[in-house]
């Protein structure tokens, strides 16, 4: 049996389960978990940084809402056992966060739902919070709010529910959802405890594993009739990085017809990229997308990224404006000059299904990075040899 075992020190009494300290109401367990985000034993363990507790998203308010270095947003609800909220309403209530996440624009959430949050903490965006929690070095200044856009506009997010207790009602609900939306949600069940030892609080955060079939069998233990379709789930883990290409490469294998040529040419053109002074190719594979960034060192910034959000979808290629801006403004304007239709804003996307643009584009982005690298233009310009 999970949870605190208790030797008071003489032979009679031996081991005793102790008993966890009842939480008062709701607001203390909410706010450990606020202040104490690092408690929470999620999956892939990523470093929360929390961006406002009862944040309004549509007709009601989150209880807490946080994001990942990856810049994946984080939904967090908590909820007392004895609460009737705690079995489905809490279920309901962070799917609908979740609905009304999806498609926002990140000026929207920063200057709508977070703005009041954000002003208390004293950061003027979410990426400034974030910097400001990254410990482990781990988040792309660079390509954060790009990826931050990516992860709202296809709804990708973590579901985390916080209770002192959970039900099997409650565990079988969600490990269906798991199961059933392994592409695009992970969910994180945890049961938070806390005892008192010798004067002591002891915090015992659990991760409820979320095994549909596993549920299944408990329920059939039960006499329960199960319904639904069987399935197990297997989460991604954090996001890899690796120096060069071969990474990258490797995730679109399965790519095939004109998705792969265009990866092809975006890789090789990465590849020659790479050869310029200063400049590393870097592939992240992660867990919903996989990119490849030609990032300048020693601050590791990048004008551009590839992206991979498919298993046999098209590339997807960006640029970033306030890198543009601040290491190659010469060829920023030439851009604009060149291609006056093309508006480009911090992670615009660059289109790759007509050739002769991707062509003339690539070529101005090679003059970008020569003029960020301080390497002589081309002249006539023309790509780097191979």
């Amino acid at each position: 049996m999970a949870g605190i075992w208790i030797n008071s020190g003489t032979d009679e009494a031996g081991w005793t389960l102790g008993a966890p300290r009842p939480f008062p109401d709701e607001k203390t367990l909410h706010g450990l978990i606020a202040e104490n985000p690092q408690l929470l034993p999620l999956a892939g363990s990523p470093q929360l940084t929390i961006l406002g507790s009862e944040v309004q998203l549509g007709a009601g308010y989150a209880d807490i809402l946080a994001v990942e270095p990856s810049g994946r947003p984080a939904i967090i609800e908590v909820k007392l056992a004895k609460n009737s909220e705690a079995r489905r309403a809490i279920v309901s209530q962070v799917l609908a966060y979740a609905a009304f996440l999806q498609g926002l624009t990140v000026e929207s959430l920063e200057q709508v739902n977070l703005q009041a949050h954000l002003k208390l903490a004293g950061y003027g965006s979410i990426l400034e919070a974030v910097q400001a929690n990254d410990q482990d070095g781990e988040v792309d200044a660079d390509s954060f709010s790009a990826t931050l856009q990516e992860f709202l506009d296809h709804g990708n997010f973590r579901l985390v529910l916080v209770l002192d207790d959970t039900s099997d009602e409650l565990e079988r609900i969600l490990a269906y959802l798991d199961a059933m939306t392994i592409q695009a949600l992970t969910v994180d069940l945890i049961t938070m405890r806390v005892y008192e030892v010798n004067g002591a609080q002891i915090a015992l955060p659990q991760p409820v594993v979320l095994d549909l079939n596993a549920t299944r069998a408990q329920i059939e233990s039960r006499g329960s009739r199960p319904t639904g379709p069987r399935a197990t789930t297997q989460k991604p883990e954090k996001p890899i990085r690796s120096e060069g290409s071969e990474a990258f490469r490797d995730s679109i294998a399965n790519v095939s017809g004109e998705n792969r040529d265009r990866f092809d040419k975006l890789i090789a053109w990465a590849e020659r990229i790479e050869k310029l002074p200063n400049v590393r190719l870097i592939s992240t594979i992660g867990p919903y997308n996989n990119t490849l960034n030609p990032q300048i060192l020693p601050n590791k910034s990048g004008l551009v990224s590839i992206w991979k959000v498919s298993p046999d979808g098209p590339p997807w290629f960006k640029i970033q404006r306030g890198v543009l801006e601040r290491r190659a403004p010469n060829a920023l304007a030439d851009i604009e000059r060149k291609f006056p239709d093309f508006k480009i804003g911090e992670g615009t996307l660059i289109p790759t299904s007509d050739d002769d643009f991707l062509d003339d584009i690539l070529k101005a982005l090679t003059a970008a990075y020569r003029e960020a690298t301080g390497a002589p233009p081309l002249s006539p310009p023309q790509e780097p040899p191979a």
